[in-house]
């Protein structure tokens, strides 16, 4: 897996939240840690990367992020619902100004009809407001998850980039 784009990036981004003074968590699942990975490899992150859960399974979800169990079923547990609250307990657990979560299948196995592998949802939780998107990735296992990483972390800096977001 070629690691640049993720830590080119990581790196946009951190520059953006430390000129506003802004704080960042996440919550991963089918990415297992590496968007945390991709943050804390640029340099000076602790200023605005204290923490995040990888919640790979459904009991990390409900013991470290306190998800109900309608977000944790085979129908609901890769959504866009699911996402959102990912990212609304990290931020708020976390103490954070913005949080990230994502959850999908990555393959190769573990894909239905519904929900087919490279199936990633992604929520972005602002002060204001909370988004999130489906996206279907092509390629293998890592793949998948090196390019729901860079999604995730390109979809919140376009979040940032239109508004004067900043802590006061």
């Amino acid at each position: 897996m070629d690691r640049e784009p993720l830590v080119t990036i990581a790196t946009s981004l951190g520059e953006t939240l430390s000129a506003r003074g802004l704080t960042l968590t996440v919550a991963e699942s089918c990415t297992g840690g590496l968007m945390a990975a991709a943050l804390t490899a640029v340099a000076g992150s602790s200023r605005w990367f204290g923490y995040g859960f990888v919640t790979y399974s459904a009991e990390a979800k409900v013991r470290l992020l306190g998800l109900d169990q309608e977000h944790l079923d085979d129908d609901h547990i890769v959504s866009e619902g699911t996402a959102v609250a990912m990212a609304q307990a990290a931020r708020t657990r976390a103490s954070a100004d913005l949080a990230i979560g994502v959850t999908g299948v990555a393959g190769p196995t573990g894909g239905s009809a519904r929900c087919p592998v490279g199936t990633v949802a992604i929520a972005w939780a602002l002060p204001e407001r909370v988004s999130a998107q489906t996206f279907h990735f092509p390629g293998d296992r890592e793949e998948v998850r090196a390019q729901a990483v860079v999604s995730a972390l390109a979809g919140l800096l376009a979040r940032l980039g239109g508004g004067s977001l900043a802590r006061p």
